[in-house]
């Protein structure tokens, strides 16, 4: 929801967006977590492995496209085998079917992971996804649903900017009462 809020912001405002990965299995790979979430974030490696490949073979310019479709086959359209999801987003986008072959390897891991520790550099080591960098300020967040538009997407923009600005500001959370909306049909 995060970047698809900064893609509707961007239709207003001149922004200089650069798409990195952020792995939530590097991120907790060394934590006290539930086993079935190991095991589900293991799993799911393989999509920053892929978006991570697509990228070095075809430029930043593919990162965002590859993350939407992944996102819409898989958050919105509730669809969990990869071995279905993958060669199917790589068709939609007319990508290589042979991008799949690093979903199953280590081969672009390292590239993952210096991804994943430039965001976390920026922002710190106490938080999850998305992260955001606005004017050398990074943040974890915002975590939003649904994606703003228009106005208040600006606005919204506006006051993370403005926060952004403040050298003493840190955090801003509440519950989650609501899961992702999306305003695509599934």
């Amino acid at each position: 929801m995060t970047s698809r809020w900064v893609d509707e912001v961007a239709r207003h405002r001149d922004l200089d967006v650069t798409w990195n990965v952020m792995s939530l299995f590097v991120l907790n790979e060394d934590q006290d977590i539930p086993e079935e979430y190991r095991e589900r974030i293991h799993k799911g490696q393989l999509y920053p492995r892929i978006v991570t490949a697509a990228a070095l073979r075809h430029g930043q310019e593919i990162v965002k496209p590859l993350y939407d479709a992944l996102g819409e086959h898989v958050h919105h359209r509730q669809e969990s085998d990869p071995e279905q999801v993958v060669p199917a987003v790589l068709r939609e986008l007319d990508l290589d079917a042979d991008l799949l072959e690093y979903a199953w390897t280590d081969e672009v891991d390292q590239v993952v992971r210096a991804s994943h520790q430039e965001g976390i550099d920026r922002v710190g080591q106490d938080v999850g996804t998305p992260v955001i960098a606005v004017e050398g300020t990074a943040f974890f967040g915002p975590v939003i649903s649904p994606a703003p538009k228009g106005q208040e997407a600006v606005d919204l923009w506006d006051g993370v900017v403005a926060v952004a600005k403040y050298p003493g500001f840190f955090e801003l959370k509440r519950s989650r009462t609501v899961g992702p909306i999306f305003d695509t049909v599934a």
